[in-house]
């Protein structure tokens, strides 16, 4: 009785507030099916009308009178518009120029490019839902653009939003094709404004609720939206003010605009539960721009279901009341050896393998029971110590195999990324190589060609002396670039010669390699020239060294900052030497970055870098016994430091 019946009491219960919650949602579901068809009827209605007044002969003769007058068929048109509620009622040509109008238009033209009027101008007759603009809607009446502005209201839980007024409206249109009397198309178009049509709403309200058999309480309501807006609703804030401009919450607004569902549930609805149900509102382009709501208050099912709740379980304590007494002396003999066991398994998991139920008087079933777990729980306390023991010897040789194998692994991966880079070396050693050798030629041989000039020119060359000298000083510049192209390629072979100079001579030389990139930016250069030792090294090598350093300084400051070149008399393990050091304030690197700077292709210029500018430098430096070194943080700047020994 304490476990059977209340299972089934539960279930019972259960399954009737399921069936009960689904015969909510199946009748707020038919109520939106109403709602929908309604809403459908007086849109397809609303074109047929339309269609009938363009058929009609009193309509063709007025329209027949030509343009210089309208008057007849202006004062036709309010009839019409009054008889069926029309908001804006015009005919408008193909050219966009209203011919006629019910009453006066702030423009004699007006948009004929929407999907509905331009169906009509193409003889087709077409009636749908469209949201218009607020300069639309005041190029047909101010009236209707200050009646379509809402004033939107602070709702919780809505999709947050900087909107304060929704100025745009929502509008039931219908166009009929005419014909003009010299011929042109034309359409007669039609429309009924939804914001704030509380008669609109009204009317589905009673098509739907009046005498539907709600509870005594609860009540109907039915809404529009223009995207997630009220813009005509029978929901109430107080006592007589329509909750017109409070907004839908985040979830139906995602579930119904966003993935275009049916939405049917509980939701919260201004200031009260109701039982609810949205359907997305398309436009003629088949865009979703609003919502049709139907939904009841829930309260009132949610009191008779509570009272019918409490009933059933009122009975069935009296039943317990009754008749439990009865059993628990009968059941206490029983339960009071299973307590035993419970709590001993309760040791048992909490880590105390000594736990036993102990003597047990009885040898009954349960007192059989009861020593079969005490001989069971001897079993595993001597099972757990052994796999103690095997786990702890298993971990062990599982830690001197993890060991060796991050060993191997790690040499694996050291010697995989020298041969790769190794590869990379050899094949751009070919390919430069190769390129400097096909350079060569044709320098060659303008060279040649330059000296047949002079002769030709004879006394004449003079003139243009100054033209060849600067022609002959590109190709040695070219040719020298060749040469520190197979350096890198073959450095054993082509070794720069090497001369005495000082270390500011040649920054001072350096600086108008890099003066094009300096003058793009605001960087200041700062200059500290206090080495007094001279220094070996071919010059147009450290000129590349300084000029590749100084680019990259000048690249980490593409906002501007400041690039200091200071040369100092520096000793380096007891050896006289000469210290040249390039800092920048720039962006800095990571430790990581740092690790890596001078590897073969690594850049942090993506697509600008090649990645062997300071792999180069490096080689270069260090074949005349100096060293490069980088120092560096993030976010503040970067220093590299090129020593070189003194020259004796």
């Amino acid at each position: 009785m304490l476990i059977i019946l209340p299972l089934l009491l539960g279930i019972s219960i259960y399954r009737w507030n399921a069936r009960f919650n689904a015969m909510m949602l199946s009748k707020v579901n038919d109520d939106l099916t109403i709602a929908h068809q309604y809403l459908a009827r007086i849109r397809d209605s609303t074109g047929d009308h339309l269609t009938a007044v363009t058929e009609a002969a009193r309509f063709q003769e007025l329209l027949g009178k030509g343009e210089g007058d309208n008057g007849d068929l202006a004062a036709f048109l309010s009839d019409v518009a009054a008889g069926r509620g029309f908001d804006f009622l015009y005919v408008v040509a193909d050219d966009g120029r209203v011919i006629v109008a019910w009453r006066q238009m702030t423009s004699g033209f007006i948009r004929s490019d929407g999907p509905i009027v331009r169906s009509a101008l193409q003889g087709r007759a077409r009636a749908g839902i469209d949201i218009f603009e607020e300069r639309d809607l005041a190029a047909l009446s101010p009236e209707l653009a200050l009646r379509a502005r809402i004033e939107i209201v602070p709702t919780a839980g809505s999709t947050p939003s900087d909107r304060l007024v929704e100025p745009r409206g929502l509008v039931l249109q219908a166009a009929s094709p005419v014909k003009l009397p010299d011929g042109r198309p034309a359409a007669l178009v039609g429309g009924i404004l939804l914001n704030r049509n509380l008669a609109f709403v009204d009317g589905i309200n009673d098509l739907i609720y009046h005498g539907s058999g709600l509870p005594e309480g609860s009540r109907g309501t039915v809404t529009l939206f223009l995207d997630d807006v009220r813009i005509s609703t029978n929901v109430r804030m107080f006592e007589e003010q329509r909750a017109i401009g409070t907004r839908v919450s985040a979830q139906v607004r995602s579930a119904v605009l966003d993935q275009g569902r049916i939405w049917r549930d509980s939701a919260f609805v201004v200031d009260d539960w109701y039982v609810s149900a949205y359907e997305p509102i398309v436009d003629s382009q088949g865009r979703r721009i609003g919502m049709l709501y139907a939904g009841f208050l829930e309260k009132p099912f949610f009191q008779a279901k509570q009272e019918t709740l409490i009933a059933i379980a009122a009975a069935f304590l009296i039943a317990v009341l009754a008749t439990v007494p009865l059993f628990l002396h009968w059941a206490r003999e029983i339960f009071r050896p299973l307590e035993r066991m419970s709590g001993v398994i309760t040791q048992v998991e909490g880590g105390d393998l000594a736990a036993r139920t102990g003597v047990v008087t009885k040898r009954d079933e349960i007192g059989r029971v009861a020593l079969h777990l005490d001989h069971l729980l001897d079993q595993v306390q001597e099972r757990d110590a052994e796999l103690r023991q095997w786990n702890q010897e298993l971990n062990q040789r599982v830690e001197e195999r993890a060991r060796a194998l991050q060993l191997t692994t790690t040499q694996l991966e050291t010697t995989t990324r020298q041969l790769i880079m190794s590869e990379k070396l050899a094949a751009i050693g070919e390919i430069t190589a190769g390129v400097a050798h096909e350079i060569n030629n044709p320098i060659a041989v303008m060279q040649g060609n330059l000296e047949v000039i002079r002769q030709i020119m004879g006394a004449d060359a003079g003139q243009a002396q100054t033209e060849f000298r600067l022609i002959e000083q590109q190709m040695d510049r070219i040719t020298e670039i060749v040469t520190k192209l197979l350096q890198f390629a073959k450095p054993q072979e082509y070794s720069g010669y090497t001369e005495h100079y000082s270390a500011s001579g040649v920054i001072s030389d350096t600086l108008p390699l890099v003066q094009h990139l300096l003058k793009r930016t605001t960087i200041a250069v700062e200059r500290e020239d206090r080495a007094l030792q001279p220094i070996m090294m071919n010059r147009t090598e450290l000129q590349q060294v300084l000029v590749n350093l100084i680019v990259n300084a000048i690249h980490a400051m593409p906002d501007g900052g400041r690039l200091t070149l200071r040369s100092i008399d520096s000793d380096m393990d007891g050896q006289a030497g000469v210290a040249i050091r390039i800092a920048d304030t720039g962006a800095g690197m990571t430790p990581e970055v740092m690790q890596r700077v001078f590897d073969p292709f690594f850049t942090t210029k993506r697509r600008e870098g090649t990645g062997l500018g300071l792999s180069i430098s490096q080689m270069l430096v260090t074949r005349q016994g100096g060293r490069i070194s980088v120092e560096s943080e993030p976010s503040a700047g970067t220093t590299f430091t090129v020593w070189l020994p003194a020259a004796r």
